[in-house]
């Protein structure tokens, strides 16, 4: 085969062969075949997609390229959940002790912060001594001991995504639909699970703004884990301003730790986090239902057990048992600012993607990738779309340690919010559920 031919065929519009797929991705990650090439055959895929069987045999490839886990000796199913990224989306901290603690095992391979969106990766490492880069067979040891363990990507895991991934970024085809779920899938099905929920953010603090596109990548996600055998089920959950209260990775845990004490918390992180258990549980076989799903999730949250399953979890990974009791373990910012309303009237919308950039600016993310998180920064939410506010009333508490960031992201935060006089009409926390046959 010849990688030119290859290049041609799908640039005038020809489906490839898994054979020519294979041929793409191994020489690639043997380095035979050089990046440019690669980058050549990224940019006809982003302009002329590929259909389903394109996008499995990538997806195949891209997993097989290193090493796939095997879990089948484990007494019950594997599950995880995937995000596509969101504002204050912490929802993974919650999940993996609770679905853990119901008897279903989590092996989670996380991402770090991207652009305005955090990384659970990120939040994690705001616990003092969490080690997210555990070896393999540490990883096995966690998952059997705990039930569940959270890692970052580990060389021998799907490589070829991660240079794929930072070709598609410098060619400018990061939002390539059939890229994008090559990219996941290759990564979440080398887990060894047998099931897999996905939360596909759409509104403005998602990178799929449009319901449309949401729901369009949702249905290729689903499609391709089915093809590879996997019961898949994808939710569609809004992201149109920040999940929860806290926005910044110390703050987020903190906030997390919360609900897991006693299952109660801000309402819409509560319910897309129970939302996705009870998916969890369902395919995991722990509820026979979705509705068992949920009532077995609050139970869990309003008993405390989840609570003890993360004082496990932190412990294994090597991290400071105590955050679970003691929110003072965690960074603290020096400085403290509270936002306040210029007028009376109703918060109608908040500007989700410019409060992720602000705490991007403050340090809670990256702006390249070489710089150093901040784990103490971020925002507090004191108000959601459609409350009523007072005059001077606060709007959000800024956490931050500089005070030259803190201006770049006051003047982002000054540009966030909107109030006006009509309560705007509700959005649906959960628009759709995407699954095999419909």
């Amino acid at each position: 085969m010849h990688v030119a031919e290859i290049i041609r065929k799908k640039r005038d519009g020809g489906e490839l062969t898994r054979q020519e797929i294979d041929f793409v991705i191994s020489g690639f990650t043997s380095g035979d075949i050089p990046d440019y090439q690669v980058a050549s055959w990224l940019m006809t895929i982003f302009l002329r997609g590929m259909n389903s069987a394109e996008r499995a045999a990538l997806t195949e490839s891209m997993l097989h390229s290193g090493q796939v886990l095997d879990f089948s000796d484990l007494p019950a199913m594997k599950v995880d959940k995937h995000s596509t990224g969101g504002v204050g989306d912490k929802t993974s901290l919650i999940l993996a002790p609770l679905v853990a603690a119901a008897g279903v095992y989590v092996p989670m391979i996380s991402g770090r912060g991207l652009g305005h969106t955090g990384g659970t990766l990120d939040k994690l490492e705001s616990i003092p001594g969490f080690n997210v880069n555990l070896s393999l067979p540490e990883f096995r040891r966690v998952l059997e001991k705990v039930g569940c363990a959270m890692i970052g990507q580990t060389a021998e895991i799907a490589p070829a995504d991660k240079g794929l991934y930072a070709l598609r970024d410098v060619i400018a085809a990061v939002e390539s639909i059939p890229l994008i779920c090559a990219s996941i899938m290759s990564k979440k099905l080398a887990e060894g699970i047998d099931a897999l929920v996905l939360d596909v953010k759409t509104g403005d603090g998602a990178f799929m703004k449009q319901m449309e596109s949401s729901v369009t990548l949702a249905e290729v996600l689903v499609e391709t884990g089915e093809r590879m055998g996997k019961r898949t089920v994808a939710l569609i959950t809004d992201m149109d301003q920040p999940l929860g209260n806290a926005i910044g990775n110390a703050l987020e845990v903190e906030e997390c730790i919360g609900v897991m004490r006693d299952g109660k918390g801000p309402d819409d992180l509560v319910t897309i986090t129970v939302e996705l258990a009870a998916w969890m549980l369902f395919l995991g076989g722990a509820a026979k239902s979705i509705d068992e799903g949920r009532n077995t999730s609050r139970d869990l949250l309003a008993s405390g057990r989840v609570l003890e399953k993360l004082r496990e979890l932190v412990s294994a990974h090597g991290g400071d048992p105590r955050v679970c009791d003691d929110a003072a373990v965690l960074p603290q910012a020096k400085h403290k600012f509270e936002l306040r309303t210029p007028s009376e009237g109703t918060l109608v919308k908040i500007q989700c993607e410019k409060i992720g950039a602000a705490s991007v600016v403050l340090g809670g993310g990256r702006m390249v990738v070489e710089d150093l998180v901040d784990p103490a920064v971020g925002i507090v939410l004191h108000k959601k779309v459609g409350d009523q506010v007072a005059r001077n009333e606060p709007l959000c508490t800024v956490h931050y340690n500089s005070e030259e960031k803190f201006e770049s992201a006051r003047a982002l935060l000054d540009a966030s919010f909107e109030i006006g006089t009509d309560k705007p009409a509700p959005r649906p926390l959960i628009h759709r559920v995407i699954q095999k046959g419909n």
